[in-house]
């Protein structure tokens, strides 16, 4: 798949199927490679998106500094390189987040969202975020990226039978570029669209799971400022439930996506 200029970076971006088009955004530490199931599943139905963040899988990163507006912006400018008018628009995580900054920045862009284990802000006001956040600037500042992907897969896929997982998982985080990530993390301190979730005008479902990182209810809490949104949560599933309950996901989705 090519690598294009867009947006004054090289950017790493995939193309498959037919249809409506559908762009998946990747979390924190990822890429379009982990949306390799979802790809072999919507592409029957759509034309399927997917690409690396700024600073992610086979995307440049910037000297600049980075910014929940500027990782938007590249997204935007993907699609119109794509010639895409507008797309459904699926993020996990730090995809979500971009997602929302992007229906608010271009919301003629965005057909439907579906934000995944994601919020339209993220503020330190509770210790339990402020020990996540910095707890995880720390560790990889001081012990790098495979020992913290060591430490996440444990918390992210727990159970004996998970272990090529979490295998799985090691090896890919291990790949990041660690100025970037740590770029990325900061990036999200602070930024919010909360006040503005009453502009949001096109169908919204939030995927969470049982047991992510932020609660069912928090979700909730925003899914009802918006007009047209509606909450699905995935039972015994956390933070990377694309991967772990991958059937289960896809077919939440699309089944909002028919509907």
């Amino acid at each position: 798949m090519p690598k294009e200029i867009i947006n004054n970076i090289s950017m790493y971006y995939e193309v498959s199927g037919s249809g409506e088009p559908i762009m998946f955004i990747h979390g924190l530490g990822s890429s379009a490679e982990d949306w390799k199931i979802q790809t072999e599943f919507f592409s029957r139905h759509f034309k399927v998106i997917s690409y690396d963040v700024r600073g992610h899988g086979k995307t440049d990163s910037s000297d600049y500094q980075y910014s929940i507006p500027l990782f938007a912006e590249d997204c935007a400018a993907l699609l119109k390189h794509l010639e895409v008018d507008s797309a459904h628009i699926v993020g996990l995580s730090l995809g979500g987040i971009i997602a929302f900054q992007l229906v608010i920045s271009h919301p003629h862009l965005v057909k439907s969202m579906g934000i995944v284990n994601s919020l339209p802000e993220v503020n330190l006001n509770t210790l339990k975020t402020r020990i996540r956040i910095y707890g995880r600037l720390l560790l990889v500042r001081f012990f790098g990226l495979r020992i913290t992907g060591k430490v996440l897969s444990k918390k992210l896929f727990p159970h004996p039978e998970m272990a090529w997982m979490r295998k799985d998982f090691i090896e890919k985080w291990a790949r990041n570029d660690k100025i970037a990530y740590l770029y990325s993390v900061k990036a999200m301190i602070g930024w919010s669209v909360a006040d503005k979730l009453h502009e949001i005008s096109c169908p919204v479902l939030f995927i969470t799971s049982e047991f992510d990182y932020t609660s069912v209810a928090a979700k909730e809490h925003y899914a009802q400022k918006i007009n047209n949104a509606q909450l699905a949560v995935i039972k015994d599933a956390r933070h990377a439930v694309t991967f772990e309950k991958a059937q289960e996901f896809n077919t939440t989705l699309y089944e909002f996506l028919q509907n």
